[in-house]
């Protein structure tokens, strides 16, 4: 990010600019980088380097909604930093990601709705100065990936993304939010389901999927949600057929207006049967081409710079996990 003059020194003050060594990361994974501190005209001190992740989550109240900026981690990189009037000085710093960021890339491409970024915040005389946000992109784990890429080969096309504010029933939450991906479903169930919402919740060791589908009512079926609950270890995942669990899910959802079912594990089963095995349904793009030819219809030309000071600036007053 360009360098930022630091307001409470004033004209002449030292200048900050956070880099990060890369902005492609995994949930699980460490960033590093740098907040380079520019002298001034006169020597002077930080009291304390503040860093940050936030993102961009929706809160529901009531029949509203409102968003607001959550941060839900916080470091520091730095006690009582002396800067040299003049002089470039310089912090390194790492952060250890949530295994539940939210994913804000796939496959390569930013996901449209979605930042994720640093904060800078220095202390100085006891009051912090905010600095620029420096957006990470956030792609999948491998387990993850491999269900992104089910939803490709099946015919989803995506919809929407966003963090809702909250936490799932039955599921263990680290953080106070959660990830959606809306998808349209394929042309097959068409008139029978709307849209698929998908949801991990990883941790180390375990990925849990969370499917919602959204039915629609006809003349002898009703409408409503209909959920499926998957909890597998990461090694499991990679090799689960997850199109054929998504698809055989989905297909029992809109014929009967069931699929509220769930997989731990051991493969313990519990509600309906899964095949995970045989198979793949139609075949897709795949889920970097799907967010490839969502992502040009959304952002058109914008740099991600752009896209992250757009959607942290005008919201509501931001609120911390």
């Amino acid at each position: 990010m360009f360098k930022r003059m630091l307001s409470a020194f004033g004209v002449g003050g030292p200048s900050v600019d956070t880099v990060l060594d890369s902005p492609h990361a995994v949930p699980g994974e460490v960033i590093t980088g740098q907040v380079r501190i520019q002298g001034g005209s006169s020597d002077a001190q930080i009291e304390e380097i503040l860093l940050s992740l936030v993102t961009r989550v929706e809160v529901e109240r009531g029949d509203h909604e409102r968003a607001g900026t959550a941060e839900f981690l916080r470091v520091s990189a730095g006690r009582k930093v002396k800067v040299t009037a003049g002089q470039l000085t310089t912090v390194p710093f790492q952060i250890a990601l949530p295994w539940e960021t939210p994913i804000s890339a796939v496959g390569g491409r930013e996901l449209p709705g979605m930042v994720v970024g640093v904060r800078t915040e220095l202390v100085i005389a006891g009051a912090p100065d905010k600095g620029d946000l420096d957006p990470v992109l956030v792609g999948p784990l491998e387990s993850q990936d491999r269900v992104l890429e089910a939803f490709g080969e099946l015919g989803f096309s995506f919809r929407s993304a966003d963090v809702e504010a909250g936490r799932l029933h039955g599921v263990r939450q680290e953080l106070g939010f959660f990830q959606e991906i809306e998808f349209f479903p394929p042309s097959r169930y068409a008139g029978r389901v709307s849209q698929v919402e998908l949801t991990f919740v990883a941790g180390p060791d375990d990925l849990v999927v969370v499917l919602e589908a959204d039915r629609r009512g006809g003349m002898f079926r009703s409408g409503g949600d209909s959920f499926g609950r998957f909890h597998v270890s990461h090694e499991e995942a990679l090799r689960t057929d997850w199109a054929a669990a998504i698809d055989g899910w989905l297909a029992k959802v809109a014929e009967s207006g069931g699929g509220h079912a769930m997989f731990g594990g051991h493969q313990e089963h519990y509600g309906h049967d899964y095949d995970h095995h045989g198979h793949h349904g139609r075949r897709g793009p795949g889920m970097g081409g799907v967010v490839a030819g969502a992502a040009a219809g959304v952002v058109g030309g914008m740099i991600l710079g752009e896209v992250m000071e757009d959607a942290f600036d005008g919201g509501d007053e931001g609120f911390e996990e």
